[in-house]
């Protein structure tokens, strides 16, 4: 094969068939009391023994009637379940079902009273608070309510975590949306993410100019400052790094190029072209982006 050959056939979408169920009839089969005993009894024993049995699979449910817990189990297999010569295993759909009620999206709606976080607001200084509400964990000043940003955060996420770590946790699934948005991946369904900026008002992150990540299978979208962009970025952790600034040990709302408007410049609009500042010990880091959010240079300078 050419290397035009090879190009030409790396570059050409590829053709998946589609022979899954539609959504409703998706939700009627897990909506069942045993077959959701079932998977639970998978994902329990399949931690230890891959693939699961029948028998074990129908000692671990507990029904008694033989015919009755083999209808079900068929009912899931091929859709949630792949049965093997050894036994049945997981198919995608089915962890992602388990890996909800795990998470408590489906049956747990905890409340959680505000609680103090490291850092200071961007626009007055004062400190700052986490907040959670309907699945949502946002960053706020309690002063003067400017938002540093607020994301999805799965109930199962507060589970025998202390204050700090629900802290920590929260900041590190957000680096962990943002950088695969930004790469074009979309963290729910792995289909394609798609960039653009937008200048509006304030938005959950309290900045004017933002990048909306939407995704063109499942419709899944983020905003995202600029700056959290580049957290991940090797020049910028290698800038830090030099001057003895750890990027993951610090909260991205407490890096004011991650949410404040003070460090984004828009040096033009047709085609978009936008700079970011960092200010380090007496240095300055400038990262110049597209509109896609690609790094296209970067420089040191002495302000």
């Amino acid at each position: 094969m050419s290397e035009s050959d090879f190009s030409s056939e790396h570059t050409t979408p590829l053709e998946a068939t589609d022979e899954g169920l539609e959504p409703a009839a998706a939700f009627a089969l897990i909506g069942n009391e045993t077959r959701l005993a079932i998977l639970e009894a998978l994902w329990e024993a399949d931690a230890v023994s891959q693939p699961v049995t029948f028998s074990a699979l129908h000692r671990a449910v507990g029904v008694r009637d033989s015919a009755r817990f083999n209808y079900h189990l068929q009912q899931l297999t091929g859709h949630f379940i792949t049965r093997t010569e050894a036994g049945y295993t997981f198919r995608h759909a089915g962890e992602k079902v388990v890996r909800s009620v795990i998470a408590g999206s489906f049956n747990r709606q905890p409340t959680l009273e505000p609680f103090p976080v490291e850092g200071s607001c961007v626009a007055c200084g004062d400190a700052l608070e986490a907040r959670y509400e309907d699945e949502r964990l946002a960053i706020v000043c309690p002063t003067c309510e400017h938002p540093h940003g607020e994301y999805p955060f799965p109930p199962g996420g507060l589970a025998d975590r202390t204050a700090a770590e629900v802290a920590d946790a929260f900041d590190q699934r957000v680096r962990h949306l943002h950088c695969l948005a930004a790469d074009g991946v979309c963290p729910e369904c792995s289909g394609r993410m798609e960039t653009h900026l937008t200048e509006t008002g304030p938005c959950c992150l309290g900045v004017s100019v933002r990048a909306d990540h939407e995704c063109s299978q499942c419709g899944h979208s983020l905003c995202a400052a600029v700056g959290l962009r580049l957290l991940d970025h090797s020049r910028v952790v290698a800038f830090h790094a030099d001057r003895g600034v750890s990027l993951d040990a610090h909260p991205y709302w407490t890096l004011p190029w991650c949410v404040s408007d003070e460090y984004t410049r828009v040096l033009a609009r047709d085609p978009w072209r936008l700079e970011v500042r960092m200010p380090l010990s007496g240095e300055e880091l400038r990262v110049t982006l597209d509109g896609t959010l690609e790094v296209l240079e970067t420089a040191v300078v002495r302000p």
